[in-house]
């Protein structure tokens, strides 16, 4: 009987375990899994528009009409037609490419936020709708994130 009863309890704890260890990776595993498709997809030349919402000037601005070749920015611009200045793009260059958004997931997830949502794309995985609380206890960090009108190009 006592055999059975530390058996019992091993079992039990072995299961606890696994249970916290799954919930401490749930986000990374949703990450990699979304990033593999994007992967999959390949898509090289891609246009999409990003919305960066914040307590930030350039706000009533969004969003940016982005076009990607083989990773790099080929154009980046106001919608409404609006100049870009030094400093806003030096913000808006993290998140002008799918990988760059990906990169960004990462970094918050490892530390660099205190709070971070996601949601993909369930076709093609790249992040759709993220919202970074970088410091929680504080008000008016937060920086949203929209991707809209995702298109493959030739």
């Amino acid at each position: 009987m006592k055999n059975l009863l530390v058996l019992l309890t091993l079992i039990a704890l072995a299961l606890a375990a696994c249970s916290t260890g799954a919930q401490a990776g749930g986000n990374q595993t949703e990450v990699e899994r979304n990033l593999e498709k994007w992967q999959d997809a390949n898509i090289s030349h891609y246009r999409f528009n990003v919305s960066i919402t914040c307590f930030c000037v350039f706000s009533q601005d969004m969003p940016l009409v982005i076009e990607v070749m083989d990773g790099e920015v080929v154009s980046m611009e106001f919608q409404n037609g609006n100049a870009i200045d030094d400093t806003s793009r030096e913000l808006f260059d993290k998140f002008a490419t799918i990988d760059r958004i990906f990169a960004e997931i990462e970094a918050d997830l490892a530390g660099a936020a205190d709070k971070i949502t996601v949601t993909y794309d369930p076709t093609y995985g790249y992040p759709v709708d993220l919202t970074i609380d970088y410091v929680e206890e504080a008000t008016d960090d937060e920086l949203y994130i929209t991707v809209s009108g995702f298109e493959a190009l030739p």
